[in-house]
């Protein structure tokens, strides 16, 4: 007999799914999505997520084979965390804190993460901030029999140009694709909203729903407010628009609470504001759409029109999309370095899998196993859950991958633009002026609001606190904290780096 033990995800190909596995589809969602895991294991076994898109991660227990299986999905989307105890135990879960809870766990800083941390702004890889848990890395599955651990890997990302098709048949192919996924995002009975940004990835998720209400923050302060265009793209397509204006006092108080909640330390300014969208959207709908993985899949971010440029030197730099802190800074600042721990160890194996590729594929190789897991795809999910809001990202599927590891490079992008292919995509539906808007990043104004002393009170308080004093030489790092108030440097990401862990660190390890 096969049980699931442990679930978190939605199963996008339930119907085709429970017409090949024979499952009653008018069941309820939870019990028909047990079905289908239950049955997809009784009849492909270890193959089974070959045959099921979607956001998901699970453990089934065979009670015959006496045997845990459990698996993550190709991006992770979903996480998934495991423990061995001293007495040869395994605890695992979807939360770090459901591992916490179980006996046998001891909680231990794992403290050479954090420069890992000072670097790319988020934990990559296999590696916590807790001493013996473990991510289950994407596109992974893991066996647990009689006290032995297996893992293999079912996926991974695999790029193969085609050179035969035009741009125009490129971009008909992602919008012929995205409209077969977008009836299975949700069900017709189930009530969902969109989050809307100026972009054009939301743009088009948008525009390819059937969705009435968007949602959307913005600020104050007019450079960094992408709430206008939002609005303008609402109005354009018909919908509604619910916005959350976000003050630097909400910001700055909701922050341990993001900290606690994403179980491990992030830097991503945007983490902060999407948390807060997160809370207002949640008011009042429990599902909604968002659009990451295109800029990933398609050649989203302004660096990638360097990848050229950058050649086979990618390969001795290049660690993802964050980059913050080079190693003589980290060694200056920190009471205890080690020179092995090095951010470019985590990429070794993926370069040696895309060998011989082109230089924006190496990038988009790197940034979709690292990157995507480690900031993007955390952020969406901790912070959803955190509100009991469930985010469906469409755009995340290995479909649409499909699509773009087949696609060459220079439909991605060129001299003047990013994601070539997929804005002429989503010009079918969109004005041309939002289909090839310039992309702004969900920009945050934290680096004015952290350099005003209304704000940055406990920024200040941290950075010369005895907490501090065990990881950083604390005239180091207020060294950094008054070039950047000075206006002598843009330092901001470095400090909020810095604070982000000590504050995260603060919930863990002192205040329980």
């Amino acid at each position: 007999m096969i049980k699931v033990k442990e679930y978190r995800g939605h199963i996008r190909n339930w119907e085709a799914l429970c017409e090949e596995l024979k499952i009653d589809p008018s069941l309820a969602r939870e019990e028909r999505e047990e079905a289908i895991l239950i049955k997809a294991f009784e009849t492909w076994r270890y193959d089974m997520a070959d045959h099921m898109h979607g956001m998901f991660a699970f453990a089934l227990w065979d009670d015959k084979e006496e045997e845990l299986f459990c698996l993550r999905d190709p991006f992770g989307t979903k996480p998934f965390y495991y423990y061995v105890t001293e007495d040869g135990n395994l605890l695992y879960g979807t939360m770090i804190r459901q591992i916490m809870d179980q006996p046998g766990f001891v909680k231990e800083l794992n403290e050479k993460m954090l420069q890992i941390y000072l670097s790319l702004t988020y934990v990559a890889g296999e590696e916590t901030f807790f001493k013996g848990v473990k991510k289950l890395l994407p596109g992974r599955y893991m066996i647990w029999k009689k006290g032995s651990l297996e893992i293999k890997r079912y996926w991974k990302p695999e790029f193969h140009p085609d050179e035969s098709k035009s741009l125009e048949e490129w971009a008909d192919e992602i919008h012929t694709t995205l409209g077969k996924i977008m009836p299975e995002v949700k069900t017709e009975d189930e009530y969902a909203e969109s989050f809307l940004s100026g972009g054009v990835d939301s743009s088009y998720v948008l525009a390819m729903s059937d969705v009435k209400m968007t949602d959307t923050c913005g600020y104050v302060e007019e450079r960094f407010d992408e709430s206008k265009m939002a609005e303008q793209t609402a109005n354009i397509l018909g919908r509604g628009i619910s916005k959350c204006i976000i003050s630097p006092e909400e910001y700055f108080e909701i922050v341990p609470f993001v900290m606690y909640n994403m179980e491990q330390p992030l830097a991503d300014a945007s983490a902060i504001a999407f948390t807060l969208g997160c809370k207002a959207t949640a008011e009042h709908s429990k599902i909604c759409y968002s659009g990451e993985g295109s800029d990933e899949f398609f050649g989203g971010y302004n660096m990638y029109r360097n990848a050229e440029r950058y050649g086979d030197n990618l390969k001795t730099f290049y660690v993802g999309n964050t980059n913050i802190m080079k190693e003589d800074e980290k060694q200056r600042i920190l009471k205890n370095y080690d020179a092995s721990v090095l951010p470019i160890n985590l990429v070794k194996d993926i370069y040696e899998e895309n060998e011989g590729l082109d230089p924006l594929s190496k990038m988009s190789d790197v940034d979709i196993q690292i990157w995507l897991e480690g900031d993007i795809y955390l952020n969406v999910d901790k912070m959803s859950t955190a509100f009991g809001l469930e985010v469906r990202m469409p755009l995340t599927d290995k479909r649409i991958f499909d699509i773009a590891s087949r696609m060459p490079s220079k439909y991605k992008v060129n001299e003047e633009q990013n994601k070539v292919a997929f804005r002429t995509a989503a010009a079918k539906v969109l004005p041309e002026e939002i289909a090839f808007r310039k992309k702004l990043g969900f920009i945050v104004p934290i680096r004015i609001w952290m350099a005003d002393e209304r704000y940055n009170q406990d920024v200040q308080a941290k950075f010369h606190s005895d907490m501090a004093a065990k990881f950083f030489n604390l005239d180091e790092i207020n060294a950094i904290f008054d070039d950047y108030i000075g206006g002598n440097s843009d330092n901001w990401r470095k400090v909020w780096t810095i604070y982000t862990f000590l504050v995260w660190y603060e919930e863990y390890f002192v205040k329980r």
